[in-house]
């Protein structure tokens, strides 16, 4: 953990994926200052300065962004070699979860949250994305880490990635259900409800009881359209 004139630097709080990829790419060269005019256009302002922040806070450069004999051999390094230098860094930097009364191959994923909260008075948002920085460079270190850590990490992808996957249908749906401005372009072996109803997505019993409601509204909306066009 890095201290300048008795103040701390915040913990990691950019992607991993950011902090991964930056380091693969000094692979091709390294620059003698890690700056704006280097990082300016991979990335954004808040990106790259979050990354900066990340480096400093890890010991990888120094507040001037020289890199740091660290960094130059995590860079270099692969296989068993990097994953002993990711080890170390995370020792060193993250000392206050590591090395405190909590023990991490039991803890839950709320007792992490606190010690960051503690330890740096961070806001909820911001000490959920240090933590999450947190899980992702002690795993990729092949640290233990408490399956109550990374049982929940991995559920809060999978609801993220089934929220996106229903709201993408949802837009599916809505676009498919356009009814022809012309009677007689309906084939005549096919009746007005059925040709609906062939529209409409199968219920999933799976699904939250939000989207069952909103599938249950929009079958009574069909149902409702099909009957006054039956009237017709």
């Amino acid at each position: 953990m890095v201290v300048e004139k008795g103040r701390k630097h915040l913990p990691p709080y950019v992607s991993y994926r950011t902090f991964q990829n930056f380091i693969n790419g000094l692979q091709q060269r390294m620059p003698s200052r890690i700056d704006r005019s280097y990082w300016g256009d991979m990335f954004s302002g808040s990106s790259g300065t979050q990354l900066m922040a990340a480096l400093r806070f890890l010991g990888l450069i120094d507040a001037n962004g020289k890199p740091m004999d660290r960094l130059k051999s995590l860079v270099a390094a692969k296989g068993e070699q990097k994953t002993q230098l990711l080890r170390d860094v995370a020792y060193d930097a993250f000392g206050f979860a590591l090395r405190s009364s909590l023990e991490l191959e039991s803890a839950t994923y709320s007792q992490l949250v606190e010690v960051f909260h503690n330890t740096f008075q961070l806001t909820d948002d911001v000490s959920r994305k240090c933590v999450k920085f947190f899980i992702a460079l002690v795993s990729d270190a092949s640290m233990p880490l408490s399956p109550f850590i990374t049982k929940r990490t991995r559920g809060s992808h999978t609801s993220s990635a089934t929220r996106a996957t229903v709201k993408k249908s949802t837009v599916r749906t809505n676009r498919n259900v356009i009814v022809p401005q012309h009677m007689e372009e309906l084939p005549n072996q096919l009746a007005w409800n059925q040709l609906l109803l062939s529209k409409f997505p199968n219920f999933d019993p799976t699904w939250n009881d939000d989207i069952k409601l909103k599938w249950f509204s929009a079958f009574d909306e069909m149902l409702k359209k099909g009957s006054l066009s039956s009237e017709r």
